[in-house]
């Protein structure tokens, strides 16, 4: 079984050691944003809500100014304390407003339920929204809610809630 809180722990010493031994400036080639984050998984459901943590890539070298805002690719992963995860990629815009980061992000992606939520098939789909403060020019704490659904692709579809609480580097 995973000891989630060594893993929490683990990984949040990781990722503030690289960001305290990044430089503070935003430097031309500061392409590569990671997001790292904890939470609950579906906090909605008293049986099987769970923590969870997870990780996610974006490549500013593949932003793209759309009629949609500024859209780029993400990839990502979470798992949870009942052993059930979930590796997606999709595509996420970004909106800011002075410190304010909005990110909204759509991602399919495949589900293992370990021994947690059945959540009735093996293609699942994530709805997102974050909400993000600038802390530095390279750094960013914020908070998102997701939906993952399989938009009724299984003989059931109940859906999980999830709130995270998100550290994001600029590398």
């Amino acid at each position: 079984m995973i000891n989630l809180k060594k893993i929490i722990i683990k990984l949040l010493i990781i990722t503030f050691t690289f960001a305290s031994m990044a430089e503070e400036k935003v430097l031309k080639d500061q392409n590569t944003e990671f997001n790292v984050y904890t939470g609950m998984f579906d906090f909605s459901d008293d049986g099987k809500k769970s923590t969870l943590i997870g990780f996610q890539h974006q490549n500013e070298n593949l932003n793209r100014d759309t009629f949609l805002g500024n859209l780029s690719p993400i990839t990502g992963m979470l798992v949870t304390a009942d052993n059930a995860g979930y590796f997606y990629t999709g595509v996420q815009a970004q909106y800011k407003i002075g410190a304010l980061n909005f990110t909204p992000s759509f991602a399919p992606g495949l589900y293992h339920e370990g021994d947690g939520k059945d959540l009735g098939h093996l293609i699942e789909f994530k709805s997102e929204l974050q909400i993000s403060l600038n802390m530095s020019n390279s750094s960013q704490f914020g908070f998102s809610y997701n939906h993952i659904s399989n938009a009724s692709l299984g003989d059931k579809n109940p859906g999980a809630n999830s709130y995270m609480f998100n550290f994001l580097k600029k590398f």
